[in-house]
């Protein structure tokens, strides 16, 4: 097994759909600049209610990625 080092980024995606999809749209946009994404973890979640239904969703991710040698 090689060693690896390893860059934590955190983002905050959102969206009005669902926290997955909120954190899948984060993931998505960093992949679009960012190289050797490997991991990520929720570190915070919360949402907007209106009239007594969540309206948005905001999910706060820490990315893990490789740093290239």
């Amino acid at each position: 097994m090689s060693d690896h080092i390893y860059k934590k980024l955190e983002l905050v995606g959102s969206s009005n759909v669902s926290s997955d999809d909120a954190v899948r749209s984060a993931i998505k946009k960093a992949n679009q600049t960012i190289h050797n994404l490997d991991w990520f973890e929720v570190v915070e979640s919360r949402g907007q209610i209106v009239d007594g239904e969540v309206a948005h969703w905001q999910v706060t991710i820490k990315i893990g990625f490789r740093l290239e040698n």
